[in-house]
């Protein structure tokens, strides 16, 4: 059905759902490239006042993407919980604007009613709210995950330590290793980008990294971001497999081109718990998500990147995930082109996440061809801090030497963590004071002894 909204003279006229979502999206590169952008800035804002009208029960009733053709509307629809969405189920996108900023939505209430919205309602909901929105209403949002400690406490922000090499070097790779654990990092994960997918490097790495946590007893949880099906032949010769990694997207013929299905990621949720590593915990997935990987792999059906987005959380939250983790701006200027557009765009995917029950981080990125620098990565560090983000990445100097992008260092982590006030995962705090890398207050002291500096030697 169309959707329609007059502004003076002009009326604005919606061909269906799909169309008013994307023309209410604020502006974005990807959107310009795919064809679905508003023309104008007047155009945008009429879309949003007939989005702000439409009932949520429409997403309920108007599949996107043909529920007879994609297992991921299949799941949303299937999965969706009605108990939990009865107390707004009378509510249109404006009227749930409207609620979320009210004091109603406390933590305890949007935990209740995570499983009743669907990932269409949120990005819709996201497309009527100004930054300092998104920010607000994610704050209040309290998404608490487990393996070896816990993640996503109010107060505390984790750090994914990254100390990924160009060539999957030992002694590379210890060096930041050692480095990154001296300030703070690592724990969300210590998580390596492997330089090959092959089952023998990455259960070297997979080996390396399980020494070095069992011998400092370091209660974090480590992963080698391989290929699902690589994991999975680790996990079936008993490889240290703590968290099983993939990239996710929102469609299933996006998924196809990562060469993943819902059924092979039941497949190895399942391996993965059965090795029963966690101890505190038995949170057990990583993904990975990103605005334009639908677009990229020409399986969006004509939607928005941002709704797009929005639809790869329903397939993370199926798993139960310890981390999810929108890469920001890594697929470039053609999706995201500036720092306006990677702030924006970071801010949505975080509420989107969180709206929907799941422990969201964010590679706070982008790519050196991109309109943007590290002053702009600075805002939105900072931004994403009051907003509460679950944890971001911890790279040595901010650049990724095997990845080639722009993301946050340790120091950056430190920074946000003094002005913000908040502390590491609880455990994981203890761990750093006991070893002297942390005083009782969160402040890191000078390390020139530590017994973490003799790693530099490994081979």
């Amino acid at each position: 059905m169309p959707y329609r909204h007059t502004i003076g003279q002009r009326a604005y006229v919606f061909d269906d759902l799909k169309t008013l979502l994307a023309r209410a999206t604020p502006l974005r590169s990807g959107d310009v490239l795919a064809g679905v952008a508003a023309a104008t800035y007047e155009e945008r804002v009429a879309a949003q006042f007939a989005l702000a009208d439409v009932p949520l029960r429409t997403f309920l009733n108007e599949a996107l993407v043909p529920y007879e053709q994609d297992e991921v509307t299949r799941l949303i629809i299937d999965t969706h919980d009605a108990v939990a969405f009865a107390p707004v189920a009378h509510f249109t996108v404006g009227q749930l604007r409207d609620w979320l900023l009210s004091e109603a939505a406390n933590a305890e209430t949007l935990r209740a009613l995570a499983p009743g919205l669907t990932p269409e309602m949120v990005a819709a909901v996201s497309k009527l709210l100004r930054n300092q929105e998104l920010i607000g209403v994610a704050r209040r949002c309290e998404v608490i995950t487990k393996f070896r400690n816990t993640l996503g406490l109010r107060g505390h922000l984790a750090t994914r330590l990254q100390p990924n090499h160009p060539t999957d070097d030992a002694r590379g790779i210890a060096a930041s290793l050692v480095d990154g654990l001296l300030y703070g990092s690592g724990d969300a994960v210590i998580g390596i980008n492997p330089a090959t997918d092959s089952p023998k490097a990455v259960s070297q790495l997979l080996h390396m990294l399980d020494a070095v946590r069992e011998q400092y007893a370091i209660p974090t949880q480590t992963c080698v971001l391989c290929h699902v099906t690589t994991a999975l032949q680790l996990i079936e010769q008993q490889a240290p497999v703590d968290l099983t990694f993939q990239s996710i997207a929102g469609t299933e013929a996006a998924n196809g081109s990562f060469g993943i299905s819902l059924s092979l990621l039941r497949e190895a949720h399942e391996a993965t718990l059965a090795l029963n590593r966690g101890t505190l915990g038995d949170n057990v997935m990583y993904f990975e998500t990103g605005q334009g990987s639908a677009l990229s792999a020409n399986a969006h059906h004509g939607l928005d990147q941002q709704t797009c987005e929005a639809r790869a959380y329903a397939v993370a939250r199926r798993f139960r995930p310890l981390l999810v983790n929108t890469v920001v701006g890594f697929i470039g200027p053609e999706y995201l082109y500036d720092g306006k557009q990677i702030i924006r765009a970071a801010l949505e995917d975080h509420f989107c996440g969180k709206l929907l029950g799941l422990p969201m981080g964010v590679d706070v990125c982008y790519t050196n061809h991109a309109e943007a620098d590290q002053d702009d990565m600075d805002n939105l560090l900072t931004l994403l801090g009051v907003a509460g983000c679950n944890f971001i990445m911890g790279i040595p100097g901010a650049d990724d030497i095997m990845l080639n992008y722009q993301s946050t260092s340790f120091h950056d982590a430190l920074y946000l963590r003094q002005v913000l006030g908040l502390r590491p995962a609880p455990e994981f705090e203890a761990w750093l004071r006991q070893q002297g890398i942390f005083d009782e207050r969160g402040r890191q002291l000078p390390a020139a002894q530590h017994p973490l500096l003799g790693m530099g030697a490994l081979k």
